[in-house]
């Protein structure tokens, strides 16, 4: 079974305050440094077989945290980039709450096309497609690590968990938190969910359990655009 360890990226001086989207040279802030180099460390005796990243800088800089020291290229997906937010991109997240369209993202997320954007239906489909794509090149033994973007991570999940992607908002991907799905021939198991502990795998990753070994805690409540 192949495992993806799923990290959002580190805190930024964007994260929270403003849909920051693809705005170019959004970099960690001083916190999210701090974050990237503990989630390298949490994950410190887990064999990575790729390291994999959105283009963008906050995610590029969490993954060369996570890579360095293990003699490991990081290799960017522009699939895993964060979702097209068009004309709301850099806007204040108190702003955009009064938009029409934001009850809609909240309870209908499957109709939302953001204006001059992307739809959160096709950011889905590209990011399940880059997971199942470096499934296969990696093959059923293969572990790798994915530095995305909060409702990135959501929509992956969701595909995991068989959920509608009306049910994304549910799922939540704080930064610098592990998200892991262990993907075999019939189905995936999801095994933790935005996770903050240490992560220790089995190397038999074929293992009947499912996954038991891993340890950490988990936590799931619900998100929205800007947890960017």
């Amino acid at each position: 079974m192949t495992t993806l360890l799923l990290a959002r990226h580190g805190l930024t001086d964007l994260t929270g305050p403003v849909l920051a989207g693809r705005t170019p040279g959004v970099h960690l802030s001083e916190a999210g440094r701090a974050q990237a180099e503990a989630l390298a460390g949490r994950i410190a005796g887990v064999r990575l077989d790729a390291v994999v990243s959105s283009p963008l800088e906050r995610c590029r800089e969490t993954a060369e945290a996570v890579a360095k020291g293990r003699g490991a290229d990081v290799v960017l997906d522009e699939r895993l980039i964060e979702c097209g937010y068009g004309a709301w991109t850099g806007r204040p997240l108190k702003e955009l709450a009064q938009e029409p369209l934001w009850q809609t993202v909240q309870a209908h997320p499957s109709a939302v096309t953001f204006p001059e954007g992307e739809s959160l239906a096709d950011m889905q489909h590209r990011a399940v497609a880059a997971v199942r794509e470096w499934n296969r090149r990696l093959g059923l033994k293969g572990v790798y690590l994915a530095c995305t973007h909060g409702d990135v991570i959501k929509a992956i999940v969701a595909d995991a968990l068989g959920l509608h992607l009306d049910h994304f908002q549910r799922i939540t991907a704080d930064p610098a938190a592990l998200t892991v799905i262990r993907y075999a021939p019939l189905r995936p198991f999801v095994l933790r969910i935005n996770d903050m502990g240490e992560l220790r795998l089995p190397e038999d990753s074929e293992e009947k359990d499912g996954g038991e070994n891993i340890t950490g805690s988990d936590a799931a409540v619900g998100g929205g655009p800007g947890t960017t």
